[in-house]
Parts: structure tokens; C-alpha cells; sequence
């Protein structure tokens, strides 16, 4: 309790004092907890720095930083990025399953990238670019080269202000197979204005996130407008983590969660430095939450309506008498959920070693309203893409895209980038094909495990969805951060982004036992031989002198023995 009426005071002058200098950045954090409908619980953190400058005229000028992270605001002046799109991701989404995800991630890692059009050598400033982001992460995006980057002409339009049409200025990499360990999750906290001291980001402990069925963390930068009008503008920093919970292996089967078995902590306090900290909890099906708090919320997200119960983490009466929260949630029923109305998925058809077929297969599950998608893909150069076999089919019958954006590969230079503008009629399945021939690589280009296959980046589907109640367009500082990433210009469609499953393909690989046979059977050869030869020319002979009889031996031994005089 003692602790209680210390911590308060401190909280509160911290925030006077920084109410009486004018500080031109803020910071919030959030907390989202939602049930999922197959007994899983869904986890969102999203931290959030707003920096009030303007940054056409001021960005080569910063150097003073407070809340914003130097090493992002450096990057940003030096290489002239606009717009900075960054996320690591363990796992695949399950869209059928967990619904639709507050900001979406393909697995592994994904990075694209705005500048503004004032840079003259784009691919120079991209190449550097990577490999400070991956230094800054501790991550492997120095393998992003022009092999596996791409300039879509459509799908990546920027998040924050301006309409840039040029797509010279964007790139575009991923790469399936990066893997994410703690020694990602360490750089990115540190990011944080409290790092992993107070607030939310102590929950994030990285033996409770990695043991988990996804995980995702993410880095946005855009320029922002401060009000409706537009009359001043911000950088954004927001900082996003998602994790979602299985049932069995978290929670034995029971559908009870609480803050200490998710995370293995409970909170004791905010952000000294945040101006907002709060956590939802989503309770549109009247699941059993305890501490009951009566600030309650209503937002519309992803087409869906949904309440939240709403705790201020700024409050001290938040955390009760015991100075923590610990919340705890429980439901019986399965929880109902909006099924989704975008659905897509990918696979690879075909047998032997030569040729094959990629299907993607979107669904529109929508009752009654046909919209359109646009499907990007991003295939390697070693998929040599028949692009004459291209078909896109709706309910057994042809479906001719509106919009066909193809560039083809160059063998070791650029990979295969196919975007399409495709109609999906209303509650049907559409499916594309094509096929393509595998290429048969050099073999210093092999992995050291080329048996396992090669990944190819997953789909990219994006589209404004028909939404079942009214789009909330109003603009407001207030409301929740995970309602407030992609802008809604109108009530009646939202936007989506769909990441299909990556590939594994196998390629034409060679014996690699082989060379290590004869590299072995020369080796001995010429050790075996060598040495022979050597040993002959340097070995020296010496004439051994005959050694004495058995009985001699024995009688010189006893003779030494007594003293006398040795036999000759």
C-alpha cells in the first residue's frame, strides 16, 4: 500500500512537468485483449509516438530527439524515406479460425519502403537502407538485393499523407524464411520511450511470446495529420505487436485467461512518459471479466462492431488496492464471430522436378455484393512463369482481370511481379493459375540445405471491402489507436490486406554426396601416395647391430646384478 502512495505522486508530476515545458511529441500505448471463436486469445500492443515537426522543411535540421528513437529519426533524414513499413512475423494468421487482424503480416519478414522524390539513386539509398535496418534489428535484411525486390505499380499505395503515384520511389522485399528470435524483440523494446521498464511493455517477455502459435512485431513510420483540417502535420512511429495464445498448450484446454498466464506478469503502473495507457478488452460476448470496470467502448473495426471494457491505466484506481491488475477472463460458449469476407490461400500443383503450377484461391464470402481485389505476386527468377498459361476462373467460368501489371524476371537480377485487378463475384471462389518451369541453379547458388526447398514470398491480396454497418469516418485524437491505422474515407467499404500461406518448392538438385566422394577419394590417394614417396626420400637408414641371445640377456642381467664383469 506504501508503494502505492509513492508511485502515484511521481506519476503525476512527471506529467505536470512535461504539461508545463511544450513538448512536440507524445506517447501512447494500447492494449487490445480479445477471445477468439476456437477458444484461442488474441493479444494486440500497439505503442505509438507522435512528432510534432514538419518534416518537408525540418528534416535535414533535427538533432534533438526526446521520445522519438534517434537511430529511426537518422535513417530518415539520411536515406530520405517517406514512408517506412517494417515487420518480422513467426507463424501463418489463420484467417478462418481467428477472423481478421487488426494490421496483417506475412510470415517471415516483409519491408517496403517509400522515398521521397527528390532521391536520385533509389536502389542505392534501398541497398544501405537494409542494412542499417538490419543491423538496427538484428536481423538478416542484408540478404534483400534486387533479386527479391520489386516495385509494385498498385497494391502499396502510402499509409500517411500524399498521394504519390510514382512508383519508382517504393520498394518492395520480403523474405519467407527469417526466423524471429528474442534478439529481434530486444532492439525493437528498446525503441520504446520506457523501454521494458513501466507501462505495457513489461508484459512482453519473450519466453511467454515465443511459446506461442503467431507472433508478430512491427515498425510503421508515415507522416500524419494532427487534426481534420490538416493544418499541422507529425511524424508517426507506431510500434505493433501481436500474439495470439493457444488454447491447450497455454491454458490446458480450459477457457480462462488472466494477464499472469498470458504473460507471466501483471501491471503495476503506466508509462510515466505516455499521455494515454489503456487496455480493451473485448466483451461483445458477454464473457466473464474480472475486475469489472464501467468505462466502456464501442468501436467498428474490420466492418464489425464490437464492445470493449476500457481500463485507464493512468488511473490509480485502476490498480486497486494491491497496487496491480491482473485481469481475468473467462468464457464458456464459443464465442460468435463475424465470419470473414475475404478470404485467400495458395498452394503448388504438379509432379517431378521440371515443370508445376501456382493456384491462389480467393474467396468473397459476401451474401450478395461482388468487389473487386487486386492480387499481387512476387515469384523468383528460378520459377520461370509461362505467363500465356495465366487463367482466372469465378464459379467455372472465365474471369477477365481489368487491370494486368506484369514485369518478367531476369535470370540473377529481379524476380516476377504480377498484379491483377480481379472481380469476385458475390459468395464465390476464384482461382488463378499459372504455370511455370524450375530453373536448374549454379551450385555455389544452392542453400546448405537444398533439400528442404526454397521459399517463395506469400501473396498479397488487397481490397475495399463491403462492410455490414456503418464505417465510423470521423477523425478524432481519441479514439483507439487499433481502429485509427488505415484512414476510413467511407462508410459503407473498409480496407483489407490478405497475406496467402509462402511457398516450398523443390528445385532440380544435384548430388552434392558426390564431389565430397571424389574430394575425399583424392585426398587419400594423394595422402597415401605423397607421404610414401616422401618418407623414402627423406627417411634415413641406419645398420642395427645384432642383438644377443635370450640366455646371454638373462645372464648379463644377473651378472650386473652381482657385479660382476658382463659376458662379451
Amino acid at each position: 500500500w506504501s508503494l502505492c502512495i509513492i508511485s502515484t505522486p511521481l506519476i503525476h508530476w512527471t506529467s505536470r512537468s512535461k504539461q508545463s515545458a511544450p513538448a512536440r511529441d507524445q506517447f501512447q500505448e494500447e492494449l487490445v485483449i480479445r477471445p477468439l471463436h476456437s477458444g484461442d486469445i488474441y493479444a494486440s500492443f500497439q505503442f505509438r509516438t507522435l512528432w510534432d515537426i514538419d518534416f518537408l522543411q525540418e528534416r535535414q535540421k533535427v538533432s534533438h530527439y526526446r521520445l522519438f528513437p534517434k537511430s529511426l529519426g537518422q535513417v530518415l533524414s539520411k536515406f530520405s524515406v517517406r514512408e517506412l513499413h517494417i515487420s518480422f512475423t513467426q507463424g501463418f494468421w489463420r484467417t478462418m479460425q481467428w477472423g481478421q487482424p487488426f494490421i496483417p503480416s506475412p510470415p517471415g519478414a516483409e519491408l517496403w519502403v517509400w522515398f521521397h522524390d527528390t532521391v536520385s539513386d533509389v536502389d542505392g539509398n534501398w541497398k544501405e537502407l537494409t542494412n542499417v535496418l538490419s543491423g538496427i534489428f538484428c536481423a538478416s535484411l542484408n540478404f534483400i538485393d534486387l533479386t527479391n525486390t520489386v516495385q509494385p505499380s498498385a497494391s502499396f499505395k502510402p499509409l500517411g499523407l500524399g498521394n504519390a503515384t510514382d512508383h519508382r520511389f517504393l520498394r518492395y522485399a520480403t523474405l519467407p524464411r527469417e526466423i524471429v528470435c528474442t534478439e529481434n524483440l530486444t532492439p525493437w523494446k528498446k525503441l520504446l520511450p520506457c523501454g521494458s521498464k513501466a507501462g505495457l511493455s513489461v508484459l512482453l517477455k519473450s519466453e511467454k511470446l515465443f511459446h506461442s502459435s503467431f507472433h508478430s512485431q512491427a515498425v510503421h513510420i508515415r507522416p500524419v495529420c494532427q487534426d481534420e483540417q490538416c493544418t499541422s502535420k507529425a511524424w508517426e512511429l507506431r510500434q505493433t505487436l501481436n500474439v495470439v495464445f493457444d488454447l491447450y498448450t497455454s491454458s490446458q484446454g480450459k477457457k480462462e485467461w488472466s494477464l499472469f498466464k498470458m504473460f507471466s506478469r501483471t501491471l503495476t503502473e503506466a508509462c510515466p512518459l505516455a499521455t494515454s495507457s489503456k487496455i480493451y478488452v473485448d466483451i461483445t460476448d458477454n464473457p466473464e471479466l474480472n475486475p469489472v470496470t464501467p468505462l466502456l467502448s464501442q468501436a467498428v473495426v474490420l466492418g464489425d462492431r464490437r464492445t470493449y471494457s476500457v481500463f485507464d491505466l493512468t488511473r490509480a484506481e485502476t490498480f486497486g488496492q494491491l497496487c496491480s491488475l491482473n485481469l481475468l477472463l473467462r468464457w464458456k460458449g464459443d464465442s460468435d464471430m463475424l465470419r470473414p469476407l475475404l478470404h485467400a490461400e495458395r498452394y503448388v500443383a504438379g509432379f517431378g522436378l521440371q515443370t508445376g503450377e501456382i493456384h491462389t484461391v480467393i474467396y468473397n464470402n459476401h451474401p450478395y455484393r461482388a468487389f473487386p481485389v487486386l492480387l499481387m505476386d512476387s515469384v523468383p527468377w528460378y520459377l520461370q512463369l509461362y505467363i500465356h498459361t495465366l487463367t482466372v476462373t469465378s464459379k467455372s467460368r472465365d474471369n477477365k482481370p481489368s487491370y494486368i501489371h506484369y514485369q518478367p524476371a531476369k535470370d540473377r537480377h529481379r524476380p516476377h511481379l504480377l498484379e491483377m485487378l480481379i472481380q469476385l463475384p458475390p459468395h464465390s471462389m476464384t482461382e488463378v493459375t499459372v504455370q511455370f518451369e524450375r530453373a536448374l541453379l549454379k551450385w555455389t547458388e544452392y542453400t546448405p540445405d537444398p533439400n528442404h526447398g526454397f521459399y517463395v514470398g506469400s501473396s498479397v491480396v488487397s481490397a475495399l471491402v463491403p462492410s455490414m454497418v456503418a464505417m465510423n469516418t470521423n477523425f478524432t485524437q481519441d479514439q483507439p489507436l487499433f481502429s485509427s491505422f488505415v484512414p476510413v474515407k467511407e462508410e459503407s467499404s473498409y480496407f483489407v490486406r490478405v497475406y496467402t500461406e509462402p511457398l516450398l518448392v523443390n528445385l532440380p538438385t544435384p548430388d552434392f554426396s558426390m564431389p565430397y566422394n571424389v574430394i575425399c577419394l583424392t585426398c587419400t590417394v594423394v595422402a597415401v601416395g605423397y607421404g610414401s614417396f616422401y618418407n623414402l626420400l627423406t627417411r634415413t637408414f641406419q645398420v642395427d647391430e645384432p642383438s644377443l641371445p635370450l640366455e646371454k640377456r638373462l645372464a648379463n642381467l644377473i651378472r650386473r646384478i652381482r657385479g660382476v664383469p658382463l659376458l662379451a
